[in-house]
């Protein structure tokens, strides 16, 4: 059986230090033969709205939106909670292509299914 690791993103655009992360243990989890999935709540939705991730860059680090597309080429579900979205007021259909919108509850059986459980 595959194993699972979920990454939950709760800092946004505001704490850049902290985005890197997810996407580079998701993309090594995915080498590895991990199953890798990112989900995004609160002001973590804001990483993955069109257009913030090309404004990104830390250090010797390329543009986080290279990193993502690096995660999202090797596998790496991306997922947001479509309550946080309508919370900060933000519109469908303004994120990455490769991001899902989903329920409150999918990140209970994420947690329930997964076998490590980090979050940034």
């Amino acid at each position: 059986m595959t194993k699972k690791i979920l990454y939950v993103v709760t800092s946004g655009t505001d704490t850049p230090d902290r985005l890197y992360a997810p996407f580079v243990l998701g993309t090594t989890a995915k080498t590895m033969g991990i199953d890798a999935t990112i989900y995004f709540m609160m002001r973590g939705v804001t990483v993955i709205k069109k257009g913030e991730a090309e404004k990104i860059q830390m250090g010797a680090f390329p543009p986080l939106k290279e990193v993502i597309d690096q995660a999202i080429d090797a596998g790496v579900e991306l997922m947001a909670c479509d309550q946080s979205t309508q919370v900060l007021g933000i519109e469908r259909g303004g994120y990455v292509d490769a991001c899902g919108i989903v329920g409150s509850a999918t990140l209970n059986d994420l947690a329930l299914e997964a076998d490590a459980i980090l979050t940034f």
